[in-house]
């Protein structure tokens, strides 16, 4: 094995381990061994991610392809980027479209059709997305993802049925799949299984409790300083419903509000709601979960405006939205 590959091989699996400074001095390392090597930048586009510096990711990836036109790899590594956290939908499908005239075997076309999906899905084109599902090859695949991933899709598009079947298949090979597990929890729910949905949900707090924190997670005081400020930004007609309630942050939800029908991975709870019978400020306590919000973040630079968008979200929600208010549900606080 040349230098330039044992750097790469250790700087891929330190970043796999989630070192991302081993990794970065390991492809920097190569980088100095060969500046024109894409597989280079590629590994520092995926570090960058990890640091959640989403431009500088897209910037080496693009320099990947720029040395080697068609590394799938980097196409598919930039479209990821794309979609989460950039939210560039259209720049994605483009780059995942050019993606699927390189691919050769059936997991490369369905990885690309996957990110695809992902844009799609957030774009809201459900006939976009259920065309991408028609192209998905059968298999078999040599990677055991792809059955959470498609049930994944099918349940987004409103397809439980065929979202059930995908999202088991990948419970049986990996009964410790977070995130198959929340669809599980998600599919109940949508079938009126509350009591199964219960339990799956309590699977995925237990999980999402073993899983490391972001690299650039922020330490606790300043997450809630971070939530302090955003009050601060609302709207004078959002906030009077916060301002005087206390803040608490904490990883995630607990396990008895859960039971009690609160989304494992929901944001924020706002709590001690006002009623004639208990009258008071209109919100007492809010409750942000750290962990489930920096999980849809590539970032810390980008936290006080999503806590913005939240806040905002979740006021309206329990306030104002016509027919809600404290005795909606309390599934639907979240």
């Amino acid at each position: 094995m040349d230098q330039l590959t044992a750097h790469l091989d250790r700087g891929w699996d330190l970043a796999q381990h989630g070192d991302s400074r081993g990794a970065e001095a390991a492809a920097r390392q190569a980088l100095e061994i060969d500046p024109d090597a894409p597989e280079v930048h590629n590994l520092l586009g995926f570090v960058a991610a990890m640091n959640g510096d989403p431009e500088e990711a897209i910037e080496h990836y693009k320099d990947a392809l720029a040395l080697d036109e068609g590394y799938f790899d980097a196409m598919l590594n930039a479209a990821e980027v794309l979609v989460h956290p950039l939210g560039e939908f259209d720049e994605a499908v483009e780059m995942c479209d050019e993606a699927l005239t390189w691919a050769e075997t059936d997991d490369e076309v369905a990885d690309a059709l996957l990110i695809k999906i992902d844009a799609l899905l957030s774009k809201r084109d459900d006939e976009g997305v259920k065309r991408a599902l028609g192209m998905m090859p059968v298999g078999p695949f040599e990677s055991d993802r792809y059955d959470f991933l498609v049930g994944r899709a099918w349940f987004e598009v409103g397809q439980i049925d065929h979202a059930e079947g995908r999202i088991e298949k990948a419970l049986e090979r990996d009964p410790d799949h977070a995130e198959a597990r929340y669809y599980q929890g998600l599919i109940r729910d949508a079938k009126g299984d509350h009591l199964g949905a219960t339990s799956a949900f309590l699977r995925v707090r237990f999980l999402d409790g073993e899983a490391p924190p972001a690299p650039w997670a922020l330490p606790t005081d300043a997450f809630a300083q971070a939530a302090r400020s955003a009050i601060g930004r609302l709207d004078p007609a959002l906030r009077r419903f916060v301002e005087h309630a206390e803040v608490y942050v904490l990883p995630l939800p607990g396990h008895e509000v859960i039971a009690d029908g609160i989304d494992p991975r929901a944001p924020m709870l706002l709590d001690g709601i006002a009623t004639p019978e208990r009258p008071g400020p209109p919100c007492a306590r809010v409750f942000v979960y750290q962990r489930n919000m920096e999980r849809v973040l590539g970032s810390a630079t980008e936290l006080e405006d999503e806590l913005l968008a939240t806040f905002e979200h979740e006021i309206t929600a329990t306030f104002l939205d016509k027919g809600r208010g404290p005795d909606r549900p309390k599934h639907e606080l979240n």
